[in-house]
């Protein structure tokens, strides 16, 4: 079994002899760290004017959920007020 360049698992001609052998911890070590390296190269830097917008996106939907947190809070806090009194005052 190899992998081919998308990293999908394809079997060899000769059913993947002398190539499916245990690998040792260093070999393994080194192994994790060369998939990391291909990894990294296969990541794409966003231009000045993507990270621009990605960046208000965020803080948008970070503002609108902060907004819907507030206004739930202050549903229920209103709504437990009604229910239950205001704490430390009698009837």
């Amino acid at each position: 079994m190899v992998q081919d360049a998308s990293g999908a698992v394809v079997p060899t001609a000769n059913g993947g002899a002398g190539r499916d052998k245990k690998l040792g911890f260093f070999g393994r070590i080194a192994l994790f760290f060369r998939q990391v390296i291909a990894e990294l190269r296969k990541v794409v830097t966003p231009t000045r004017k993507e990270l621009v917008k990605y960046t208000l996106v965020v803080l948008g939907f970070v503002i609108v959920m902060m907004a819907l947190v507030y206004g739930l809070d202050m549903a229920f806090s209103w709504l437990t007020t009604q229910v239950f009194g205001v704490p430390g005052k009698t009837a």
